[in-house]
């Protein structure tokens, strides 16, 4: 599942979930190019997400995604981990 919403010329994934046991199976992946590509055709530029420093298995996937550090949240979490601001540009 994913939630993204688009405002203007920015579009940001909100939730990405995958159910664990079929994880690592490319659904992941399809799912957010499946997005970029909508955002993409909705007028949006650019696509933001937010995930904990702590998560590699996302990181990792957003980096394959053609994701890179645009910023940072401090103690944005509640268990008070930092949040990485990840952007991909459409255009």
């Amino acid at each position: 599942m994913i939630l993204v919403r688009i405002a203007a010329d920015e579009a940001e994934i909100l939730t990405l979930a995958v159910r664990p046991e079929l994880r690592r199976g490319g659904i992941g992946s399809a799912l957010i190019a499946d997005a970029t590509v909508r955002a993409a055709a909705m007028g949006a530029a650019r696509l933001f997400l937010e995930v904990s420093i702590a998560n590699r298995a996302a990181r990792l996937l957003y980096a394959r995604m053609g994701f890179v550090k645009a910023g940072t949240r401090p103690h944005y979490y509640s268990d008070n981990s930092d949040a990485l601001v990840l952007r991909r540009d459409l255009i």
